[in-house]
């Protein structure tokens, strides 16, 4: 996974990776064409594009094809950006279940302060809101 953020820190390389998943199967003349980077510029950050698992090669006859391969990109979403998502997921259902429990209660059943005061307390106790803060293990 070093190799693919290293990779994926680069605008350049990020941009050839966007110009990439919006054409995929270009030579390296294609993918420099309008822009200001120079063919060996361009090798270079593909080489490490390559190296790091983004980028795929196909050779049709003497033309060096160029594709996306998404596959890094999704394994670095699921093992950091998934889990994280999931916990501040579960946070605001807890929110919500918490809130909509409050709304269902009448006024004459319990006083708008109380309601308050038990409302707050019980947010401010709940394990999963708080797993909003603490470390996802692995």
């Amino acid at each position: 996974m070093d190799a693919v953020f290293k990779a994926l820190s680069d605008p350049t390389r990020r941009a050839l990776l966007d110009t990439l998943l919006a054409s995929p199967g270009l030579t390296l003349s294609e993918l420099v064409a309008g822009t200001d980077m120079r063919r060996q510029s361009a090798t270079k950050h593909l080489k490490l594009l390559e190296g790091a698992g983004l980028v795929h090669i196909e050779w049709q006859g003497r033309e060096k094809r160029h594709f996306l391969n998404p596959v890094p990109i999704q394994d670095i979403s699921r093992r950091w950006v998934d889990k994280f998502s999931q916990a501040r997921s579960d946070a605001l259902l807890t929110l919500k279940s918490a809130l909509e429990a409050d709304k269902d209660q009448t006024p004459e059943d319990t006083p708008m302060a109380t309601a308050s005061v038990e409302l707050n307390d019980s947010l401010k106790q709940g394990p999963t809101i708080t797993s909003f803060f603490t470390p996802i293990k692995d």
